[in-house]
């Protein structure tokens, strides 16, 4: 019986390490069905007017990231609980966001974003309770110091101009803890927190 650390062979006869697992962990605001087949359909605009892309993403993935937690090499259950411990402190309310800008963002991978012509105070206000809990709950855990709230759609290979689009009204209702594994395309949603209306 192979030792569960050993080398793995491959075809020739080399050897290689076992492929490392990498978990990603972020927060997020997932869209309804409604709002995410708009989604879907101004990305079908751009897709349209706009030239080649290097991906589209699947309408099944669309989220906003309000807080990026890292990278693991396991699913940190203590993070989990943390941010779950965090949920209960924070009862905000349910809040509308209009998206009506497409743009580009720099980057390798040229994200072709959709996001919003105004700042939404109760999304940034969502994100800065979040990031004051966060750093104070879960210590060496490293956050961005600004946000741009959006909604990546795809990949592109070159810089698009900012352009207007048809608004989106989303009502936000609430917020959730997503997992997913580095390579793999389903995302898995650990915990899910609602918002009061």
């Amino acid at each position: 019986m192979n030792h569960p650390h050993a080398s793995q062979h491959d075809l020739f006869g080399g050897e290689h390490a076992p492929a490392t697992v990498v978990h990603r962990l972020f927060l997020a605001l997932l869209p309804d069905e409604p709002v995410r087949t708009q989604f879907a359909q101004r990305a079908a605009t751009l897709r349209a007017e706009q030239g080649p892309s290097s991906g589209w993403i699947d309408p099944l993935r669309y989220h906003a990231t309000v807080h990026f937690l890292g990278d693991h090499p396991s699913p940190r259950p203590d993070l989990v609980a943390a941010t779950e411990h965090i949920a209960g402190l924070l009862q905000g309310p349910a809040f509308d966001w209009t998206l009506d800008r497409v743009r580009s963002f720099h980057g390798r991978r040229l994200p072709r974003v959709l996001c919003g012509s105004a700042s939404s105070e109760p999304l940034q206000a969502l994100w800065a309770r979040w990031r004051e809990a966060l750093l104070r709950t879960v210590p060496g855990l490293r956050l961005e110091n600004r946000f741009v709230p959006h909604v990546t759609l795809a990949y592109g290979r070159e810089l698009l101009p900012e352009a207007e689009v048809e608004p989106v009204h989303w009502r936000v209702s609430g917020v959730a803890l997503i997992q997913s594994v580095v390579g793999q395309h389903d995302y898995r949603t650990l915990a899910s927190w609602p918002l009061r209306d």
